[in-house]
């Protein structure tokens, strides 16, 4: 699946960008990656219950294999039925997106190099 075809599946929603990524593609909007293309198949991010909802859509999560075993991420299958229904794609995309801000949201920025969180704490 190509980027042309993640933008038709996705037009619903709005415009989308895409990069590569691990053999495969990330799905942007306004800079926060909410998808993931790998295989042709297309996986949304998901916090537990977007998950369980889409588990029940017959949806599967995103497995890959390291170091001998498998690792599954927050990332579940776009249902079947959204790939032919732009409004139910573009719902579960917003949905994906919300959850990929606030993931995004969640991490802290890193402190540069040894020690600068010490040195960023004291009085200068």
């Amino acid at each position: 699946m190509d980027e042309a075809a993640v933008a038709d599946i996705f037009a619903a929603f709005g415009p989308v960008r895409c990069r590569r990524l691990f053999g495969g593609l990330g799905v942007y909007a306004d800079g926060v990656m909410f998808a993931l293309v790998i295989k042709g198949r297309i996986y949304l991010k998901t916090d537990e219950d977007f998950a369980r909802a889409l588990a029940a859509r017959g949806a599967e999560p995103f497995v890959y294999e390291a170091k001998g075993r498998a690792v599954t991420v927050a990332y579940w299958s776009l249902p079947e039925a959204a790939l032919d229904d732009a409004d139910d794609a573009a719902e579960l995309a917003r949905a994906a997106l919300g959850i990929a801000r606030m993931a995004a949201g969640a991490k802290r920025p890193r402190a540069k190099g040894r020690g600068a969180a010490r040195r960023g704490s004291l009085p200068a």
